[in-house]
This record gives C-alpha cells, sequence and structure tokens, in this order.
C-alpha cells in the first residue's frame, strides 16, 4: 500500500517492483494511457492481453502494469476530487456572500421594527390621551384616518413608462436585497454548498411572495435571455407577447408584455397579466430585470379584458443578476403577485394565497432551469438513447403543455364542450382542428392510414383528504394496473402506431404489467423521464388485435415526500416505435396539488412515522413529530385528464366510453387513496405488519444483534437504550441498511430512511421489489455464489459494484456487507444487506 501511495505522486514516469522504481518511456506512457481510456480498470487476463498486443510493452511485469493502473485511478481519482471541492469552495464563497448580506438586510429589519415598535407604543398612548377628548374636532379628525386614498390614473405615454419602470425597479431591489417585505425561510428548504440556494417566503404582506438568492455557472446576459424566456421553463405559462419596445437614454429597455398562465385544475378560469418589464444595468454591473402589472393607466396602450381569463396582478418582481468572481453569476429572484383569489371556489382559495406554492411552480423552476443549462454546459453529455439533455427537456415541456392544455380546453384552440349526460362530474372537449394532430399523417402498424381526425379530452377534478399527494402519485405510476384499462390503452397507442420497434426493451424495473426504461432524471431528481412498455395488451375493435408492445412516454414530479407544498404530477402520451423528437403528442394524467400548506412542515416525518407504526398493539410510540393526529386536515385536489383521437362519426360512442372511464379512474383513486390515508395509521388503527412479521423495534434489535454474533462489532456506533432508541438510530444509519425474505423469490421487508432513499420507493411500496431485481448480472452472480457461505457462515462481505433502484438508476457502492437476521429462538428470520458509501452514478 505504501509503494502504491508514493508511485500515485509521479505515475506517469514510475512503476513499481518489489519497492524499486521503474521509469516508463514516452511511448509507453502513451501507449498505457490510451489503454486507460478503454479500460481503466483491466482484469488480470485483460493486463496479460495488453502485454500481448502491444509490443512496446513487453518488457513490462504484469505486476508493473497492475500498480500503474492503480496509480493512474488513484490519480484521476484525485484529480477530480480536486475540482469538486474547487466548486465547493467557489459555490461556498458566493453562498457567504449571499448570507453576509441577507444578515445585512435582518439587521436593517431588526432595526426598522425596533423603530416602529417604539412608534406604534407612542401612538398608542396618543390614541388613549385622544379618547378622553369628546371635541367634534377629535371626533371629526379621528374619522378621518380611515379613509383610503384613491390614485389616479399613471401616465402610460413613454415619459411615464419610464417613470413607472424607475419607481418599479426601486421597489423591486427593496425586495430583493432590502426589507421592503418580511422574509421567512421556507420550511424544508435550508442553505448549505449542495442546496439550491436560499428561498424564502413572504409573511403578512398583499398577495403571495417569494424570493431565492442563488449561485449558477451562467454569465449574466445568458440568464437574463434564460429567465426572459419565461414559457421555455415555467409549465404554467402559456404565452408571453411583447407588444411594444421602448429604448431609454441609459442603454435600458421598456416592454410591455401581455402574458397568459394556465389554470392548474378544470375548477378555476385562468390567469393572465398586462406588464412592464424594465432590463438596466446597473453601476456596478449587475443586470436587473424587473416587471409589474399596468394598472389604472391613461394615454396610452392598454390591454382590455379577455374572455375566460382572470386578470391578475404582478407587484414589483423580477431578477437582479451579478457577475461572480471566477465566472457566473449571482442572482436574486423575486415573484410577487395577487392571484385574485376571490375568483375560485373557497375550497380553492389556498391555491391562490400560497406563497410556498408559488415558490415551488415559479421561484424554484427558474432557478433548476438555470442549474440545468449550466450543468450541460459544463458538462456536455448524451443521455436517453441519443438525445441531449436540451431535447429531453423540450419532450418533458411538450407532455406539459399538452396536458396544461387539456385541462385548459380554450375555445382559441379550437375546443369545444359537449353537452353533459346529466351528471356533471366529468366535462368532455372535442378539438377537430386541423393542427390539433400537429398535421402528423398518422397510420397503423399495417400501413393503413389512420382516420383519426379528432381529438377528445375527457377531464374531472376532485378533493382528497388525508393523503400525501407524493405518496399517491407514486402508487399509481408503480401500480398502472390497479386503474388502468389495457385496453383503453391499446385504442390511445393505434393512433400513434407507425412501425416496427426500435427501442429497447431490456427488462430493468417491473411494476403492475409495466415494464420500466428509464430515460433520463433532471437534475436534483425533482422530475424524471421514463418510457414504458405495457405488457397486457388487448383487443380494441371487433378483428383486430394491437401488436404485443405499447410504449408510453412519461413524465413523473413531486414524489419526494419531504418537498413542502409540492405540486405531483404523473403525464403520459402513447408514442409511435421510432420515438422522433417530433412525433405527435396527445398527453394523459394526474395533477395532485396540496391545498393546506400549514401541514407541509410535518411532511419530512411521514416515512419515518411509517417505520414507528410496524407495531401490533391498540397503541405505538409514536415520534414526537408525527403530523397523523392532523391528518384531517390536509387536503389536496387532484385532476385528471385524458385525451383519446378518434375518428369525428365515432365521436358519440368515443364520448360515452370517456366519459366511463374517466369515472371507473376516479373510483379507483378513491379506494387507493383510502388505503394510503395516514388516518389509517392512528393509534386505534395501526398499520399491522403481515403474519410472522415482527414490530419493527423488535425487528431493528434482532438485526443489530445479529450484526454484533457473526462480526464481532456493533452495528450502531453510538449506545442506545431501548428499542425505541435502537430503531431510530437505525433508520437514521448514514448506510443504507435493508432485509429481504428468506423466499425462493427473496422480497424486501424493511429499509431505513437510507435504503429508501437508494431504492427510491417508500415503505408501503418497498414488498414489491424483489432482491433480484436491485443486481445487475455481475451482482447477481456475486450474490449466489455468496449464498451458501452467508447461510452457513451466517455473513459475508461483498465487494463494491452497481445495483439499480426501483426507477431503474444506476446505483454504485463501495461495498456491502450481507448477514443472517437472527429471532429470539436463534432462528433465521431474514437476510440483511448493508451497502457502504452508495451514491447514483
Amino acid at each position: 500500500m505504501m509503494a502504491v501511495t508514493s508511485a500515485c505522486k509521479d505515475s506517469s514516469k514510475m512503476g513499481v517492483d518489489n519497492g524499486k522504481y521503474v521509469r516508463y518511456t514516452p511511448e509507453q506512457v502513451e501507449a498505457l494511457e490510451r489503454l486507460y481510456h478503454e479500460c481503466p480498470k483491466p482484469s488480470s487476463l485483460r493486463r496479460q492481453q495488453l502485454i500481448r498486443e502491444c509490443p512496446i510493452l513487453s518488457n513490462i511485469e504484469p505486476k508493473q502494469i497492475k500498480v500503474w493502473f492503480q496509480n493512474r485511478r488513484c490519480r484521476e481519482k484525485q484529480r477530480k476530487e480536486a475540482s469538486r471541492l474547487q466548486a465547493v469552495n467557489r459555490k461556498l464563497t458566493a453562498m457567504n456572500k449571499l448570507l453576509m448580506e441577507e444578515n445585512d438586510r435582518l439587521q436593517k429589519q431588526v432595526s426598522q421594527l425596533v423603530y416602529e415598535n417604539s412608534y406604534f407604543r407612542q401612538q398608542t398612548q396618543n390614541t388613549t390621551l385622544a379618547t378622553t377628548d369628546n371635541s367634534c374636532e377629535s371626533v371629526v379628525t379621528s374619522g378621518q384616518h380611515h379613509l383610503t386614498p384613491q390614485h389616479p390614473p399613471r401616465d402610460a405615454s413613454p415619459a411615464g413608462l419610464l417613470s413607472i419602470a424607475e419607481e418599479t425597479l426601486t421597489e423591486f431591489l427593496s425586495k430583493a436585497t432590502g426589507t421592503a417585505v418580511e422574509w421567512v425561510q421556507m420550511p424544508g428548504m435550508k442553505p448549505g454548498p449542495d442546496s439550491i440556494g436560499i428561498i424564502a417566503i413572504s409573511h403578512g404582506c398583499t398577495g403571495v411572495a417569494s424570493r431565492a438568492c442563488g449561485l449558477v455557472g451562467l454569465e449574466p446576459t445568458r440568464v437574463a435571455e434564460i429567465l426572459k424566456d419565461r414559457p421555455s421553463w415555467y409549465r404554467d405559462c402559456r404565452a408571453v407577447d411583447v407588444l411594444n419596445v421602448l429604448s431609454t437614454g441609459s442603454g435600458g429597455t421598456v416592454e410591455l408584455l401581455y402574458m397568459q398562465l394556465y389554470a392548474p385544475t378544470t375548477l378555476a378560469p385562468a390567469r393572465d397579466f398586462w406588464l412592464l418589464r424594465y432590463t438596466s444595468v446597473m453601476e456596478d454591473g449587475s443586470l436587473v430585470v424587473c416587471e409589474r402589472s399596468l394598472n389604472n393607466t391613461q394615454n396610452g396602450p392598454s390591454m382590455p379584458p379577455v374572455q375566460h381569463f382572470v386578470r391578475a396582478e404582478m407587484l414589483p418582481s423580477g431578477y437582479l443578476i451579478r457577475p461572480c468572481e471566477g465566472g457566473g453569476s449571482i442572482i436574486h429572484i423575486v415573484d410577487h403577485m395577487d392571484l385574485e383569489p376571490w375568483s375560485v371556489p373557497e375550497v380553492l382559495r389556498p391555491l391562490y394565497e400560497s406563497s410556498t406554492l408559488l415558490a415551488q411552480r415559479t421561484t424554484l423552476a427558474a432557478l433548476r432551469q438555470l442549474r440545468q443549462i449550466s450543468q450541460e454546459v459544463s458538462q456536455p453529455s448524451v443521455t436517453g438513447w441519443g438525445r441531449r439533455p436540451a431535447a429531453l427537456r423540450a419532450l418533458s415541456q411538450r407532455l406539459s403543455r399538452g396536458f396544461n392544455e387539456a385541462v385548459n380546453g380554450f375555445t382559441d384552440e379550437g375546443w369545444s364542450m359537449i353537452e353533459s349526460d346529466g351528471i356533471d362530474d366529468v366535462t368532455v372537449h372535442v378539438n377537430s382542428s386541423p393542427g390539433k394532430l400537429m398535421g402528423t399523417i398518422l397510420t397503423y402498424a399495417n400501413g393503413f392510414p389512420s382516420m383519426s381526425n379528432a381529438v377528445l379530452c375527457a377531464k374531472a377534478s376532485m378533493l382528497l383528504q388525508n393523503v400525501p399527494p407524493a405518496i399517491l402519485l407514486r402508487f399509481l405510476r408503480e401500480h398502472r394496473s390497479e386503474w388502468a384499462d389495457s385496453g383503453i390503452d391499446a385504442y390511445s397507442a393505434a393512433a400513434v402506431k407507425a412501425g416496427p420497434c426500435s427501442l429497447p426493451v431490456s427488462r430493468v424495473g417491473c411494476f403492475g404489467g409495466q415494464v420500466i426504461l428509464p430515460l433520463a432524471h433532471t437534475i436534483e431528481n425533482e422530475e424524471f423521464m421514463e418510457v414504458i412498455r405495457l405488457e397486457n395488451m388487448a383487443q380494441y375493435r371487433d378483428d383486430m388485435i394491437m401488436p404485443s408492445d405499447i410504449f408510453l412516454l412519461q413524465v413523473c414530479n413531486g414524489v419526494d415526500e419531504s418537498a413542502v407544498g409540492t405540486c405531483a404530477e404523473l403525464i403520459f402520451a402513447p408514442i409511435d416505435a421510432s420515438f422522433s423528437d417530433d412525433a405527435p403528442l396527445l398527453p394523459s394524467g394526474f395533477r395532485i396539488i396540496p391545498l393546506d400548506s400549514k401541514t407541509d412542515a410535518s411532511t419530512p416525518n411521514r416515512t419515518l412515522d411509517l417505520a414507528s407504526t410496524l407495531e401490533v398493539g391498540p397503541t405505538g410510540n409514536r415520534s414526537p413529530g408525527d403530523h397523523s393526529r392532523n391528518a384531517g386536515t390536509a387536503k389536496s385536489v387532484m385532476t385528471i385528464a385524458f385525451q383519446f383521437a378518434f375518428e369525428i362519426h365515432l365521436q358519440e360512442s368515443v364520448t360515452a366510453m370517456a366519459r366511463q372511464y374517466i369515472r371507473s379512474i376516479i373510483s379507483s383513486v378513491q379506494r387507493v387513496a383510502l388505503a394510503l390515508s395516514p388516518s389509517r395509521l392512528g393509534p386505534h388503527a395501526s398499520l399491522r405488519p403481515p403474519p410472522g412479521t415482527p414490530e419493527a423495534q423488535t425487528l431493528a434489535r434482532w438485526i443489530c444483534q445479529s450484526y454484533r454474533f457473526f462480526l464481532g462489532v456493533e452495528l450502531l456506533k453510538t449506545p442506545t437504550e431501548g428499542s425505541d432508541s435502537v430503531l431510530k438510530t437505525l433508520w437514521h444509519h448514514s448506510d443504507a441498511v435493508m432485509c429481504c425474505s428468506l423466499k425462493a423469490l427473496p422480497v424486501f421487508t424493511f429499509a431505513n430512511q437510507a435504503g429508501l432513499d437508494m431504492l427510491e420507493t417508500t415503505l408501503v411500496a418497498l414488498q414489491d421489489i424483489t432482491l433480484e431485481k436491485i443486481f445487475n448480472d455481475n451482482g447477481k452472480k456475486t450474490l449466489f455464489a455468496e449464498l451458501p457461505q452467508i447461510m452457513q457462515q451466517g455473513f459475508a462481505c461483498l465487494q463494491g459494484g452497481i445495483c439499480l433502484s426501483s426507477m431503474g438508476r444506476p446505483i454504485s457502492y463501495e461495498r456491502a456487507v450481507a448477514w443472517k437476521v437472527l429471532n429470539e429462538e436463534e432462528d433465521a428470520h431474514c437476510l440483511c444487506f448493508m451497502f457502504i458509501n452508495w451514491s447514483f452514478v
């Protein structure tokens, strides 16, 4: 080991042989480098083959070749670590600057609050004295104090617009870096080197507001260009039209914009804005883009109300973009809106009164887009069957936009409503405009032209109670057979079937009759895209059976249970086997939005609550942060929308089929939501384990005792007292610990938090995952070879390798330990695995 470490210092010139250094020629180094890039970790046979195939290496011993490759990998690892540390250092430096600015802002806010407190105290004393005065003058003065002043119309001439722009800039900066708004840290978002930024939401101001400060690896002009193109990153934005542009004397621009936002559900109208946008460069070189609504103006352009839209107001908002030392930009984002909550039913008003929801869907979306593009620029890659990340983002954007269009059904896009069948639970719209199918000539797999010349959308919204959106959406994704009809899937896919399959169909994950083919993951796991192949096909016409493979392009986001106020979405569309970027898409799916953000702060404890309720008995030891007692107040709204291409003369029968299908999905969702409701995990209705399964606390004790018995060391480094403490310590263990049953086909029965994160699943869905599903071929061979030793000796240490999460993502781990878990009678109860130093590849 000492020789390897010494040689690491100059592995390009030195080799090691029995403690002696061997100098390589430049030609030998060049040949070894070329071989290293082909295979960085060759086996013994491969190294001997290299010596035979490369004559220039014939005078080098295989042992020297082995040491050279070890040193080369060591040097590569050091280089990557140094690069990572430099990036972390730059981010920490920028984050420190942001925190210092935030500290200054808070100190100013404290001073202002102290001053206001003193002022109000003096006013209270004056009011007390005034109430003792019964003169008419005192009464009149007191009454005049409550009159609300009426602001005259603002001048919208070019000079007036410039004045409004400068005023908007001042107000925006006072929110971005000043004390104009009282900001509080957004629950669940803590600043740090791995965080997306410093996220805050408003407290006690008009409308809803959110603010973010972050570091991105892009130049300020590029950042401004991306953020101005709001429809490219803001999924709720339908359109932004620039109607007029004015230049200022200082080199800035004033733009008049008309913006439309989609409604997130069928139960509310869409929003629109009439805006002024001001772009300018400040004296310190910072770039500012700020916006506000143009309400109550005269002598200039205006935008009359638009049918089917509610005119909302944007208060001074925008982006402050400052160049960062060493490259990149420090960005401050402020979003401040009054979304007119009076225009929606009272139960939906939290959607329009939640600053947390605004931060998640708008402010954080901007930061994520910037960070994703920055990552693509610094680390160019090709993923998803030869597609670059930008192409995958475009596909995701098309799915989201198509779903929003279906939910909203705007008449200017050709949608018209079909008369109800007497029950108003499902709304049906039809679109027969030529552009709806994107002008594509569709064909069936047998080559005959498709006669689909219209699109039907059936949609509904429903109120959910007592079920976290992330858990429900994950169930819908992993158990499609619980709600979907394979015959209707086949019917929907017929419109885009055009030829033989050209997609890879290797099975990397299977849930309920569907094969998951991972396509791509976006930054920070907030959204992932995949292609699924449905296994169970059905006849969709009298004498015609669909081909055996149906493919759906699917995007899923909001499945992180710890995220606060997150909207969860599962959107999919049947795709042609060729899977071209311009293929027609008819997205369908689900959207679940939390309505009560007050319970979101307890969400991070949700998974631990499930673990701590795996007990038998009328009462259980609940964690202090358990929020299931208050689950009765947790509400969310689910929107369902499904689209079907059809022949116009079949409209009546397709409409009846679509209505019936949506109603069956609603019934299935209600049944699933009831089963997943945390209220069923209360003290009098605890989640009972399967017969023969011990309590979670007992299992945790068995795991630790068996580890100590077979390996001779403690699993938990810190001493614990009581089974409850053992369970909690094991639950928070940094390495992934998981148990599987001793059956012919072992399935997982328990995992700690790190194990659930590694498998990308929950305790509810854990038992659907078999042991063999998480290992690749080499891992399976190693596991099967070690199983006899585990059963005989009681444990085995496994070399590092690659495994797969439930979503098909590859995971590398440094090493793993497997051991038998013995019960009180010292019989084998299950197998336990611990994956050490794991990470997603």
